[in-house]
């Protein structure tokens, strides 16, 4: 008993680290995309370095700011939802214990134990810790890991800075000259490497998304560049 309650708390966490670190690619992707297309699009216009740095910064904060301000808000209604459900279910056990002792023995059976094994089981769950057995059988949820918006904010945060860094250096760095060139290699090469390693996380086949991510990432510099070379020539 002990050995399977180790093997499934530690599928779990490596399931949970597996999620973030998933988020935590995609947030460097977007911010990659984003930030790219953001000084692209300005090179078009102008090759000042000053405005370019401008521009990138500004995109680098607030996409970064609307990253974790999403996520924080996202992550806190689930939170809420979580400690309601949870609120809930611990005065049902408290009015109708009965009650709850029999679902929760209907919901093991629907597991594919036999009635009256699950009924055993659901017994020594109860007396062992209640609210802890239906939260996970029948909410899927783990009291002792509720999911927490501060975490996701900052990890949201970060990992938009991180992939916003890249194009806003290879922007500012180079010579005037190679400035479109190096940016357009980097955020190209950056995305094959984010495209990889999401569809691994994921279990999926790399190639697709791969050229998914590249085409992208190459659409919107495309897109923005040709803006902004039309507004520089327009004065504007």
């Amino acid at each position: 008993m002990t050995d399977s309650n180790h093997d499934e708390a530690h599928g779990g966490a490596l399931g949970e680290r597996l999620n973030w670190l998933r988020a935590a690619v995609l947030g460097a992707n977007d911010g990659i995309v984003s930030t790219a297309g953001l000084v692209v699009g300005v090179a078009g216009a102008t090759d000042d370095r000053a405005s370019l740095l401008t521009a990138g910064l500004a995109g680098l904060l607030a996409g970064s700011m609307s990253m974790a301000a999403g996520e924080y808000v996202s992550v806190s209604t689930q939170r809420d939802s979580e400690l309601a459900a949870l609120a809930l279910e611990k005065r049902e056990l408290r009015e109708r214990p009965e009650a709850e002792l029999e679902e929760l023995a209907q919901l093991l059976q629907q597991r594919g134990l036999s009635y009256e094994v699950a009924r055993e089981a659901a017994e020594q769950l109860t007396e062992r810790d209640a609210l802890r057995a239906h939260a996970r059988v029948e909410l899927g949820i783990d009291p002792d890991e509720l999911t927490n918006p501060w975490h996701a904010a900052w990890a949201s945060f970060l990992a938009f800075t991180v992939g916003a860094l890249l194009p806003l250096l290879a922007i500012v760095l180079p010579p005037a000259g190679w400035r479109l060139a190096v940016t357009v290699v980097s955020v190209l090469a950056a995305l094959v490497l984010t495209g990889f390693s999401s569809a691994r996380l994921g279990a999926a086949r790399p190639t697709r998304a791969v050229l998914r991510n590249v085409a992208g990432g190459a659409l919107a510099m495309g897109v923005t560049y040709a803006a902004g070379t039309l507004l520089g020539a327009a004065g504007v």
